[in-house]
């Protein structure tokens, strides 16, 4: 009896998908939408898109020029591949597409009610935007926190030292270090602790629900695409991300409970000694339209993204740029040569350097430029019907930004697939969201506006590990493994050994 009621479901959903994607074809013929594949009945373009879809999706733009049109299942998409019709986008349409999509693994907990990276556009997501740009990531706080971010270099760089001495060859991995000091940089400044330690266990109980639930957010899910399966959960993606975004939300929680109970106790606080948590459960709004005040679910979500969104794409843009300078000598001659000169032989990189540190800036941009922390960003939706380079794009279509391809692009970038630092000397480009050819934090008002710390968090462990060892390639290795992995983010596939040496006096 189960199976004849299995087989009379399955057979009453094709013929539904099967009606609907007549229909929508004829209505392709109608409107006047991009060019792109038509893809499979029912199911679209989704089994063209591969591991790497970033790539898959590039490799349209010379059959169907910078504007692509795809059926994913149910859902209508738009690709844009070139830096003309990014700025297009952003300069002339950004209010039209401010929206995001509610993915099946941002359901379990309400979690994308509250979410700034994935939450929809409204009066409270554009609360927290304000509280970003004027208190978290303003710049009298990040300087008031310097001291903060030096010390945990310091503590990188005893790690590396230490386990030097212990290893066998003096291989390290370096994710396993440059990893738990970005967690532990956000850890104090969000709770004043440390949450992270290579000596011991470097996937700690949050870090590992962390990056489960990361890699839930970031794989491919049916119940995206087709709405109506949402319930079956057919891939299991749900119910992992439940557990584990539990498990980081009751962490998270711990520490807010513990620090509301602290400050009933009346232990105050200078504005100076205060962390990320003491600003958002000092917040209070100002208008009818704000909250009077953020819930202690909405801050434990706030300061859980923190640690989702600057560990692992800061980590992964690190281990990018060692391996490029691993393989390219003179780049590395010219960056050591560059911080003996401003930082001075035997001193330590100080956040004050960074300004004068232009070779540094140029690695750090290029990295960024041709290995992108996030591909394809995160997919932008349509608020209403609107005009698009003279495509009519329907409400609610999904648009995905390909800054992969934008990075790699020849009509923007001369050689573009080679790593070259060089081309962002004596540039104005930059990645502050007006360089349309270059934007790895994304533009408009959907921008990271984490940009400010992560500027600054990069810069400082990348100069600090250039200059304070000599690096070399394991087993006189003169190549590397420049393979990726997908998820949220884009990391090497295998994690980068090298050996780093003390400079002799």
């Amino acid at each position: 009896m189960e199976w004849e009621n299995c087989v009379f479901w399955w057979t009453l959903i094709s013929l539904i998908s099967l009606v609907w994607h007549l229909r929508r074809k004829n209505n392709y013929r109608r409107s006047k939408l991009p060019p792109g594949p038509r893809g499979w009945p029912v199911f679209g373009y989704m089994f063209n898109l591969g591991s790497f879809p970033h790539r898959s999706l590039e490799a349209l733009r010379q059959q169907y020029g910078p504007v692509v049109w795809l059926n994913l299942g149910f859902v209508n998409t738009m690709v844009l591949l070139s830096a003309g019709a990014a700025e297009d986008f952003f300069k002339n349409h950004d209010l039209s597409f401010v929206d995001r999509f509610t993915y099946d693994s941002t359901r379990p907990h309400d979690y994308y009610t509250v979410s700034i990276a994935f939450g929809s556009s409204s009066t409270y997501w554009r609360t927290l935007r304000r509280i970003c740009t004027s208190e978290i990531f303003a710049n009298k706080r990040i300087n008031d926190t310097v001291l903060i971010r030096q010390k945990r270099v310091d503590e990188l760089l005893s790690w590396i030292e230490n386990e030097v001495e212990k290893s066998a060859g003096g291989r390290i991995v370096v994710r396993d270090f440059v990893f738990p000091t970005f967690f532990n940089m956000i850890g104090n400044l969000t709770l004043s602790r440390n949450l992270a330690d290579p000596q011991s266990e470097i996937s700690s109980e949050f870090c590992t629900a962390l990056a489960d639930f990361h890699e839930c957010v970031g794989r491919p899910n049916i119940s995206d695409i087709f709405p109506w399966l949402r319930r079956f959960d057919l891939q299991g993606i749900r119910t992992t991300a439940d557990r584990s975004l539990g498990k980081a939300i009751e962490i998270i929680s711990t520490f807010v409970k513990e620090r509301m109970r602290e400050r009933q106790q009346n232990q105050e606080l200078s504005s100076e000694q205060q962390d990320f948590l003491d600003v958002l459960l000092d917040y209070r709004g100002t208008g009818k339209a704000e909250p009077a005040k953020l819930s202690e679910f909405q801050v434990t979500v706030f300061l859980m993204e923190m640690f989702f969104a600057g560990t692992e794409t800061s980590s992964a843009t690190i281990e990018w740029a060692m391996c490029e300078l691993l393989q390219n000598p003179n780049q590395m001659k010219k960056i050591k040569a560059e911080l003996v000169r401003v930082v001075g032989e035997n001193n330590k990189v100080q956040e004050n350097d960074i300004g004068s540190l232009p070779y540094l800036h140029a690695i750090v941009e290029e990295t960024l430029r041709i290995h992108p922390p996030a591909p394809l960003l995160i997919p932008r939706k349509a608020v209403r019907d609107t005009n698009f380079m003279g495509y009519s794009i329907p409400k609610n279509t999904q648009v995905m930004i390909n800054y992969w391809a934008i990075g790699r692009d020849e009509d923007s970038w001369e050689d573009a697939l080679s790593f070259k630092p060089e081309r962002f000397l004596d540039s104005n480009i930059n990645y502050k969201g007006q360089s349309y050819e270059f934007l790895p934090f994304g533009s408009g008002r959907r921008m990271c506006p984490g940009l400010p710390l992560a500027h600054r968090m990069v810069h400082l462990v990348l100069g600090s590990l250039l200059h304070h060892f000599d690096w070399e390639l394991c087993d006189d290795g003169k190549t590397i493994d420049m393979r990726e992995t997908m998820g949220v983010s884009a990391k090497k596939l295998g994690p980068l050994q090298a050996i780093p040496k003390l400079k002799t006096a």
